[in-house]
Formats: structure tokens, C-alpha cells, sequence
């Protein structure tokens, strides 16, 4: 019965996860590369070998985006303390050309990832079928008008507050 009782107490601490010895985390020392030059220099060095190239071809078929690339690598890089956040985020744009200049080297079509593609919905697809199969019935060929939605605002009454700290009117 005594062996029980003391397992129970060498289960860990809640919020033990949380906590750890101030630097013993990557990116809570120095990094390897404190300027935009050097850390520029590291990423041209990586990126300028044979098999990353091959890699990045494969990815960027696959369809992920230029900006979702970049993004991972310096993000990937702060967390393993090659360089700060701040410059991660002045080399990204850099980052971001080199890769496309690679993709236009191979000849690769690709997304830059900095347009934010608005999909309609099922409703606004809905009509926009609707409007041309009505036309193609009357024998019309011009192109269908895609309707912006409308939202409805809802008038909400406004509520008294109520309470110890409330205002009394």
C-alpha cells in the first residue's frame, strides 16, 4: 500500500512543461548571426547547393506558396538561434526572390503567396449557374455579372447594464 502512495507523488508538477533553465533554449542565447549581412550570407550559402534546389523544385510542384517557404526557414531558423526574430524578418523578402528566381530558372510555375485569392461560396456559385443557365435558354452569350453579397446588419437592442457596478439612470 505504501508503494502506491509514493508513485502518486513522482507524477511531474502541473506547468512543469512550462518552465526550464533560463538559456537553455536555442533561441534564449546570442544567435550565431546578429547582422542582416551574415545571416544573408548563411541563408545564400544554403540555399545556392544543388540539393536544395532539387528539394525546393519538389516543393514548390507540390503547390505550397513562395511566402509559406521563406516563412518556415527563418522561422526554423530563429527557433534554432541561427539569427534573431527581427532579422529573420528583414531577410525574408530576399529569401522569397531567391526562391522564385530559382522556380523561373526551372522553368516552374508557382505561387508568390502574397495575393489573398478570394473563393466564392457555394451560394454566390449557386447563382452565378443559375444566371447562365437562364441566359443560355434566352440564347444570350454574354458573360454572367457576379453579384457582390449583401450582409444584413441586425439591429440589437441595447441592453441596460445591470449589476453592483452598474449606473443607475
Amino acid at each position: 500500500m505504501v508503494k502506491e502512495d509514493t508513485q502518486m507523488f513522482d507524477a511531474p508538477i502541473p506547468g512543469m512543461a512550462m518552465t526550464g533553465e533560463l538559456g537553455a533554449k536555442p533561441w534564449q542565447n546570442p544567435p550565431q548571426f546578429p547582422t542582416v549581412e551574415e545571416t544573408l550570407d548563411y541563408y545564400m550559402s544554403r540555399m545556392a547547393t544543388d540539393a536544395f534546389e532539387d528539394n525546393l523544385i519538389e516543393v514548390l510542384k507540390l503547390g505550397v506558396d513562395v511566402a509559406t517557404i521563406a516563412n518556415t526557414m527563418q522561422t526554423s531558423s530563429v527557433m534554432e538561434g541561427v539569427h534573431t526574430i527581427d532579422v529573420g524578418i528583414i531577410v525574408t523578402p530576399v529569401i522569397m526572390e531567391f526562391i522564385m528566381l530559382v522556380a523561373d530558372a526551372a522553368g516552374i510555375e508557382y505561387d508568390d503567396g502574397m495575393t489573398d485569392e478570394v473563393e466564392p461560396t457555394k451560394a454566390e456559385i449557386a447563382n452565378i449557374l443559375k444566371e447562365f443557365k437562364q441566359m443560355q435558354s434566352k440564347g444570350d452569350t454574354s458573360e454572367p455579372t457576379i453579384e457582390e453579397p449583401v450582409v444584413e446588419e441586425e439591429d440589437t437592442p441595447e441592453e441596460e447594464p445591470t449589476g453592483l457596478m452598474a449606473r443607475r439612470n
